[in-house]
């Protein structure tokens, strides 16, 4: 029992030589078992950063991101809508489908126009170098980071069997809406308007690959100018 008694004492003052009596001050950083964070790695707002080359802490966000929980408005021709989510919603334009079949086709509440359509399909590029280009390339084709990471089963929407009729518009939707595979849904991220627009922006880049070699030479010079 003695023994017992010793090597109780001797543990407690080895635990209060490691880790300090409370309230004790020190000349050095006392050892923290459990730091509970009161030291991060973070730049504070307004502070300065020589990581960076112009040593400004304050960084804008990063091409291509949207800040998590951003509301924001989308402009409708003439007119400025809100966004909107599918959640509990039936129909078309909001499921990709009626009843249990999906169709082909941009739904009439998006009001499309010659003179909207443009925007309509810019609107779906950015979204897809958001949302989609990670896994799925900045081309559509499969070719990603995520793929080159070794992340399987990574879609190249560039292959016949994602063309329309054979993969619907609203499979695509679908697809967004609810994931796929090892693919995630973005039901709660991205909004009912944005999913139709990465749907024809994915329908747009499926129609040049069967462009002329010319043409799409046209395009490629184009977007180079355009970055």
């Amino acid at each position: 029992m003695r023994y017992f008694f010793l090597a109780y004492a001797l543990l407690t003052v080895l635990v209060i030589g490691v880790a300090g009596v409370r309230g004790k001050k020190f000349s050095h950083t006392p050892f923290e078992l459990f730091p509970d964070m009161d030291r991060q790695d973070k730049v504070k707002p307004q502070k300065p950063e020589l990581f960076f080359a112009d040593g400004v802490g304050a960084r804008q966000p990063v091409l291509n991101t949207t800040p998590s929980h951003f509301a924001e408005e989308v402009a409708v021709g003439d007119h400025v809508r809100d966004l909107e989510f599918s959640k509990g919603r039936t129909g078309y334009y909001y499921t990709g489908k009626e009843g249990t079949d999906y169709y082909n086709g941009m739904p009439e509440e998006l009001e499309l126009s010659e003179e909207t359509v443009g925007a309509f399909l810019r609107r779906g590029q950015e979204r897809f170098g958001i949302y989609c280009s990670a896994c799925h390339g900045e081309y559509g084709n499969g070719g990603g980071i995520a793929s080159k990471l070794g992340v399987p089963g990574v879609a190249n929407l560039l292959g016949e069997g994602y063309f329309a009729p054979t993969y619907s518009d609203g499979q695509l939707y679908d697809v967004i809406n609810n994931g796929k595979g090892n693919m995630s849904g973005y039901g709660y991220n991205i909004p009912v308007r944005d999913r139709w627009a990465i749907v024809a922006y994915v329908r747009a880049m499926q129609k040049a690959t069967t462009l002329p070699d010319d043409q799409k030479q046209a395009i490629l010079t184009e977007k180079a100018k355009a970055n």
